[in-house]
């Protein structure tokens, strides 16, 4: 029989080890109380940890062989003999630690409890406390506060005993052999280290000392001692000691104002919580000099530079074919009203758009709630048509001006576009947070905060042009639509990341559509486009990544098992290449597309709230979702359309379906893509004319068409396949377009096409992404580095020796390996 209490055993160094016995007990609650130390680079304080037995621990209880084993630091299982879980040795609770100095474990008195719950037996106290129904809530997080002050038990006996290793942190108590006797409230008291995984330190982009979770690779075990396997939904508090000059943002439900530590010199204490139980991982802390994205800037500089920004702020083009006719939603304070956002939206019902039809009919009681007790706002109905959510933006104060036009400006036309969508929004507010540079990726969410990268901003000298804000909009629907795909509704096995990110990737679309106030036509035909788009960049990942990576399940049909003590293994996760392919967005999305063209994309997005109605609050695998399509829509299995069809196709196999392959051939035909196509042919007549003066002189001056960002994008890739551009091409092509100004998605192309082509006047292009938009550059350094160009070798080797230090440890290996 599997050892209960024992670490996964690990069989590929890739693999991230899920340590936690969560079969046996379960972490309910934590509340962390921690202070901030800039100098040292860690993070001090305690975690107390509410815990509650599991069936199967009870169950469990009875069997004497089970003994568990810890890993060394190679990561391999050790067996430890004096550790046995049977009736005559110890029950050894595992949690998920690494890089994490513990000095005490000790138990909580909570007998202070009898006083609130009357007749129940002190062992039960905490069980009571838990148990709390959801409409006492309020009550019960004064009392899981109280609980956090309250002393350590005074030992008559046996302390109880610890250990960490690699991956874990494993406490016990002498006699106490099973999880029913186990204390049930233990406080943790530990200190981080400056280099661990989940914690970054660094500075922001105005050299001012910063601190945020990196939620990836190894989520928060390295900020506190945690159950980090999805099934451990658990609430929390967080009360935070930073410097008084610092912000403290945190995913938390609600942000009271922070107050004077009165134990401390020039120390504040910030306070967070949630209601609603979520894995551990989705845990997120942000702590720097960063300030509030003003709603109402007036920016330094002449009258003519305010009476544009007065301009842009009063009308900025949401869609390039629109002009610059539609009305901008003022950003709203975190305290916004239930008037100011009904007045602020009210103007959209005047637009022809894309419709979302009523879902009212398919939305009835039919789906109560599944989840767990708390307090839920699927049933408040006062939020029901709560359009936009109260809001704020944070942001370096170098970026104050740009995180207003490009964010702030923008968020309350994706949140309303997202209600539009989805429905009710499952948290109560949002936080969005400009990181430094070197955070690894564009965009990361957690419940009630956005980590945003700069590269999402607007960067050109002019102040708004109409491709400016497309994709700054994508990028912030997609991380919205993560509210529901990912938070409210998550993968019950972290391999199945389609679930989230390919879901995220689909609804990023149709609400940046409705956002932009799109015609369905229109809708239509940037649908195609973007689909293009993300077609060639997935067959480019397929041709160069490793087939095992390919594979959007790559558990397969064991997807979802654990051991007996609830311990498992991510494959592939602390692969440093992995974080950086897209093919679990891309595949997932095009599933998803699959799916809508089967059964009509109107009624699949009327599907999603469907979905979202009965799953949210829960953890679901792949086949929760394809079997309520399956059986919503009869009509699929008459096609032939099953369950293993779409293992087999989809998910299951490295590679592209053929679906797929057909259906990039209708794409490329589209007509902005013809637009493209036309484009390029005049771009490539002109490289070939452009080889003799005397003829170039004689050429009429050739008129271009106005492109979109996205049309931009291709025309560039198009460009890439050619074998040679003329240096006068090239200095064209950057003039006509203002590429200097342009997206980081255009300029990311354009720093390719000038690598390519060994375009030296755009070396300092290239430079200048590579230090200011390292989320997207990685690959970029292979490019420079495979031309065997010296000055190319040299650039790249540049900017690694002036960004290396900063840079995610991920994206710093793969880096590395390029270029050293």
């Amino acid at each position: 029989m599997e050892q209960p209490g024992d670490s996964p055993v690990i069989s590929d160094t890739d693999d991230l080890p899920l340590c936690a016995n969560t079969s046996h007990m379960l972490v309910k609650h934590y509340a962390l109380d921690l202070c901030v130390h800039f100098q040292r680079k860690v993070i001090s304080g305690s975690v107390v940890l509410f815990l509650e037995p599991t069936a199967c621990g009870e169950a469990a209880e009875h069997d004497g062989n089970q003994t568990p084993s810890f890993e060394n630091d190679a990561g391999m299982g050790v067996a430890v003999d004096h550790l046995k879980w049977a009736p005559s040795g110890p029950f050894t609770l595992i949690l998920d630690c690494c890089d994490i100095a513990v000095s005490k474990v000790e138990e909580v008195n909570v007998t202070f409890l009898s006083d609130f719950f009357n007749g129940v037996r002190p062992p039960d106290l905490i069980q009571a406390l838990v148990s709390m129904p959801s409409a006492q809530w309020r009550r019960k997080q004064e009392l899981f506060s109280a609980c956090s002050r309250a002393p350590g038990v005074e030992q008559d006996g046996e302390p109880l005993c610890f250990h960490t290793d690699r991956w874990s942190l494993q406490v016990w108590k002498q006699g106490i052999s099973s999880p029913q006797d186990f204390p049930r409230a233990l406080r943790i008291c530990y200190e981080t280290k400056p280099t661990g995984g989940s914690v970054r330190w660094t500075e922001d982009q105005d050299n001012r000392a910063c601190v945020y979770t990196a939620g990836s690779p190894i989520n928060n075990r390295a900020l506190f001692p945690c159950q980090e396997p999805p099934v451990a939904m658990s609430t929390w508090q967080a009360t935070m000691r930073a410097p008084c000059d610092c912000v403290v943002l945190m995913s938390g439900e609600e942000q009271i104002e922070p107050i004077i530590d009165v134990e401390t010199r020039g120390l504040l204490m910030w306070n967070y919580y949630v209601t609603m139980p979520m894995p551990a991982s989705t845990f997120t802390l942000a702590v720097g000099h960063w300030q509030q994205v003003p709603t109402e800037p007036l920016p330094a500089g002449g009258k003519r530079q305010r009476e544009r920004w007065d301009e842009c702020r009063e009308s900025v083009p949401l869609s390039p074919r629109q002009g610059s006719s539609s009305k901008v939603v003022k950003a709203s304070s975190l305290h916004i009203g239930r008037e100011e956002q009904t007045a602020c939206l009210s103007s959209s019902s005047q637009h022809e758009s894309v419709s979302v039809l009523d879902c009212s009919a398919m939305l009835d009681d039919s789906f109560p709630c599944s989840h767990d007790d708390y307090p839920c706002r699927f049933v408040e109905r006062a939020v029901k048509s709560q359009r936009v959510i109260p809001h704020r933006v944070f942001a370096p104060v170098g970026l104050l001006q740009k995180a207003q036009i490009g964010i702030l400006t923008l968020l309350p036309r994706c949140l309303a576009a997202a209600h539009t969508v989805l429905g009710v929004h499952p948290f109560r507010r949002l936080d969005v947070l400009i990181v430094p540079a070197g955070f690894a990726s564009l965009g990361m969410a957690s419940p009630h905060i956005i980590f945003l990268s700069q590269s999402v901003l607007h960067v050109g000298s002019s102040f708004l042009r109409d491709n400016s804000l497309s994709f700054c909009g994508s990028r912030l629907c997609h991380e919205i639509a993560h509210a529901w795909f990912g938070l409210l509704i998550g993968a019950r096995d972290w391999t199945e990341e389609w679930i989230s990110e390919g879901f995220a990737t689909y609804l990023e679309d149709i609400i940046w559509a409705q956002a932009q106030q799109l015609s369905l036509s229109e809708a239509t035909e940037q649908s195609s486009l973007k689909a293009l788009l993300k077609w060639r960049r997935l067959s480019d990942e397929l041709k160069n990544s490793e087939e095992e990576l390919q594979i959007l399940r790559p558990n397969m049909e064991k997807t979802g098992q654990v051991s007996e003590s609830g311990s498992s293994a991510v494959k592939h996760a602390l692969n440093p290449d992995k974080s950086f392919l897209q093919v679990h967005y891309l595949k997932g999305y095009f599933l998803l597309m699959f799916l809508a063209s089967e059964v009509g994309e109107q009624q699949f997005i009327n599907f999603f709230r469907l979905f979202v109605k009965k799953h949210h609050g829960q953890l679901i695998l792949s086949q929760d979702f394809l079997q309520m399509v399956l059986s919503t829509f009869p009509d699929l299995a008459r096609k032939g359309l099953t369950l293993d069809a779409v293992y087999a196709d989809w998910l299951d196999r490295p590679g592209i379906p053929k679906w797929l392959h057909e259906r990039s051939a209708v794409w490329s035909q589209a007509t902005l893509v013809e637009e493209v196509k036309a484009e390029v042919a005049k771009w490539i007549l002109l490289s070939h004319q452009g080889k003799g003066r005397k003829r170039k002189r004689l050429e009429p001056k050739v008129n271009y068409k106005e492109v979109t960002s996205e049309q931009l994008i291709l025309l560039l890739e198009l460009l890439l396949e050619e074998t040679k551009l003329s240096a006068s091409t090239m200095h064209a092509l950057a003039h006509v377009y203002d590429l200097h100004s342009q997206d980081a998605e255009v300029r990311h192309r354009w720093c390719e096409l000038a690598v390519k082509h060994r375009h030296a006047p755009a070396y300092g292009d290239v430079e200048h992404f590579l230090l200011h938009d390292q989320a997207m550059g990685v690959y970029l350094y292979g490019e420079l580095m495979v031309q065997e160009d010296a000055e190319q070798q040299a650039l790249a080797r540049r900017c690694l020796s002036l960004v290396g230090e900063e840079m995610d440890r991920s994206a710093r290996t793969v880096v590395e390996e390029m270029v050293l």
